[in-house]
């Protein structure tokens, strides 16, 4: 950020008086402008013992494998967000969606929330960001070709909790080391 949004004068990086983290601020009209986390909404599709992957047509991780998600919108719930990134990923249509794992990814400023589901019919396609979609069972599933550490993990937790059907929401921390004063890390 180089020009404040409210004056379009320069901003300069400090920490503004009574807060303590670095932030941008205009110092002609005064405005602290902030940046937050951004939230990643999708859903764990599943079919029995299958769980529904696409493989991505997009950067970042062109040609890996991912479950459907995407950046929450403006005036959406996280639900409604997994849902929607889920239909444009894959064509799907998704029944009785429940929280199912979220993850804090300080180092880049995300926080995941994976949706468990259940798909409503067979019915299901690449969307514009996947190359193909598929249904994979445990043994199926290209380990070694996954987009994101979220993913293996959400799938892993998955197939350890299906025996016993019982799923609860579950919270974890992804933490990498973070270089000090860089805000877009």
């Amino acid at each position: 950020m180089k020009f404040c949004s409210h004056c379009a004068q320069p901003i300069v990086e400090r920490i503004p008086e009574g807060d303590t983290r670095p932030r941008y601020v205009c110092e002609h009209c005064k405005v602290v402008h902030y940046q937050n986390p951004r939230i990643v909404a999708g859903c764990l599709v599943t079919q029995e013992r299958h769980v529904l992957l696409c493989r991505r047509a997009i950067e970042p991780r062109h040609g890996f494998w991912t479950l459907p998600a995407g950046f929450m919108e403006n005036g959406e719930t996280t639900e409604q967000a997994a849902l929607r990134e889920t239909w444009e990923e894959a064509r799907a249509r998704v029944l009785q969606q429940q929280l199912y794992m979220l993850f804090n990814l300080p180092h880049i400023n995300q926080v995941y929330m994976f949706f468990r589901g259940q798909l409503a019919d067979m019915d299901f396609a690449a969307g514009e960001e996947s190359l193909e979609v598929r249904l994979f069972s445990e043994a199926e599933i290209p380990w070694d070709q996954l987009a994101f550490p979220t993913i293996g993990k959400t799938l892993r937790q998955y197939f350890q909790d299906y025996p016993t059907q019982h799923f609860p929401v579950r919270m974890s921390d992804i933490v990498w080391p973070r270089k000090p004063g860089n805000l877009n890390q």
